[in-house]
C-alpha cells in the first residue's frame, strides 16, 4: 500500500512537472499590415523566433502579417486596449494625432539611411513619451527605403502633378497633394494593388520596397527616385503586458529587440538597390527627377518643415535642434 501511495504521488509530480512548462508559457499576438514576404515582416518573424529561443519558450509571440488581424489604421489602437499585445505600425500613419510621429516624413528632412538613424536618435525620447502616455512601449524601429514616385505619365516639373489622381497614406502625403494640385485617395499598403488594378489611382508616392509588393509595373510606367524621405515602422508593445512578464524575460525581450532594429536596418538598405533592380527589370523606367521637379519638391520640403514646426512647437524644434547637432 505505500508503495502505491508512492506511485501515485510520483505520477501525479510527473504530470505536474509536464504541464507546468506549458502553464507558464505567456502568448502574445503582434499584428502587421504589410506582405509575409516583406522585410519588415521577415524581421518581425526572426524576432518572435529569437524571443521564443533565448526566453526558453517561456514567451511565445505570434506575428499575424498582411493586416490579417487588424487593419493598419486599428493596430495601435488594439495594442494600448490589449487586443493585442504587441503590433507593427507605420509611425507617420499617426500624425493627424501628434506631429512628433510625422518627424520622419517630412520631405527631405532626411533623406538618407545616414540622415534618418540621426534623426530617429534624436526623435526617439520624444516619441516614446508620446507612446507611454497611451500605455505604450517603443520595441524597435526600422526604415522603409527612400521614397519615389510613380506614375503613369511623366513627371519633369510640379506643375505636372497637377490633376493626378494620388494616393496618400498620412497626413503628409495628403499635405503634398493638397500643395501640387493632385487629388488625395487614401489607401493603406494591404489595399493598394487592389487599388492600382482598378485605376483608382494614377500616381503615388511610396518606397521601391512598397512598389515591388504591389506589382506597381503592371499599371505605372515611371518610377522617379527623388528620395524624399524615409518613415519608419514602430514595433509597439502595451506596456501592461511587459510588466506582468517576469524580470528576466523582460531584459531578453529588450536585448532581442535591440538586435531586431539593427537587422531590420540592415535589411532595408541591402534590399533598396535589390528592390530598384527588380522595378526596371518588370519594365518601369527608373529615372532620377530633373533638377526642376527636384527643386520644386526641395521646396515642398522647406514649406512642410516650417508647418510641421508650427504644429509641433517646442518639442518638434528641440527635436530638429538635436538632429543638427548629430550633423546633418
Amino acid at each position: 500500500m505505500p508503495m502505491v501511495r508512492f506511485s501515485a504521488s510520483a505520477a501525479a509530480l510527473a504530470v505536474a512537472l509536464a504541464t507546468a512548462p506549458a502553464c507558464a508559457q505567456v502568448q502574445w499576438r503582434l499584428p502587421s499590415a504589410y506582405p509575409a514576404d516583406n522585410f519588415h515582416s521577415e524581421n518581425l518573424a526572426a524576432f518572435a523566433k529569437d524571443v521564443g529561443e533565448v526566453t526558453g519558450g517561456k514567451l511565445a509571440i505570434k506575428v499575424y502579417p498582411n493586416a490579417s488581424l487588424f487593419p493598419a489604421p486599428a493596430i495601435k489602437s488594439a495594442v494600448r486596449i490589449g487586443q493585442a499585445q504587441a503590433g507593427e505600425i507605420l509611425i507617420s500613419l499617426h500624425d493627424n494625432e501628434d506631429p512628433m510621429f510625422g518627424v520622419d516624413v517630412v520631405p527631405f528632412l532626411a533623406a538618407s539611411y545616414g540622415e534618418a538613424r540621426k534623426l530617429w536618435a534624436a526623435s526617439r525620447p520624444a516619441i516614446e513619451r508620446k507612446f507611454a502616455a497611451q500605455g505604450l512601449m517603443v520595441l524597435f524601429a526600422v526604415p522603409w527605403p527612400p521614397q519615389g514616385i510613380y506614375a503613369k505619365k511623366e513627371i519633369n516639373t510640379i506643375a505636372d502633378m497637377r490633376g493626378l489622381s494620388w494616393r496618400v497614406y498620412n497626413a503628409g502625403t495628403e499635405r503634398i497633394a493638397q500643395i501640387v494640385g493632385a487629388y488625395p485617395v487614401t489607401i493603406q499598403a494591404a489595399d493598394l494593388q487592389q487599388a492600382l488594378a482598378t485605376g483608382l489611382i494614377n500616381a503615388l508616392m511610396t518606397s521601391v520596397a512598397t512598389g515591388y509588393d504591389s506589382k506597381a509595373w503592371e499599371t505605372m510606367t515611371y518610377f522617379y527616385d527623388t528620395q524624399a524621405w524615409l518613415p519608419k515602422n514602430v514595433t509597439l508593445m502595451n506596456k501592461a503586458a511587459f510588466d506582468r512578464l517576469d524580470k528576466p524575460t523582460q531584459d531578453a525581450l529588450l536585448k532581442v529587440a535591440a538586435a531586431a532594429e539593427t537587422r531590420g536596418w540592415w535589411m532595408s538598405q541591402d534590399k533598396h538597390k535589390w528592390y530598384g533592380e527588380q522595378l526596371a527589370a518588370h519594365g518601369l523606367k527608373v529615372l532620377s527627377p530633373s533638377e526642376d521637379l527636384k527643386t520644386g519638391l526641395q521646396q515642398i520640403g522647406e514649406r512642410l518643415t516650417a508647418e510641421w514646426l508650427t504644429k509641433a512647437g517646442a518639442d518638434g524644434q528641440a527635436v530638429i535642434d538635436a538632429y543638427k547637432r548629430l550633423g546633418t
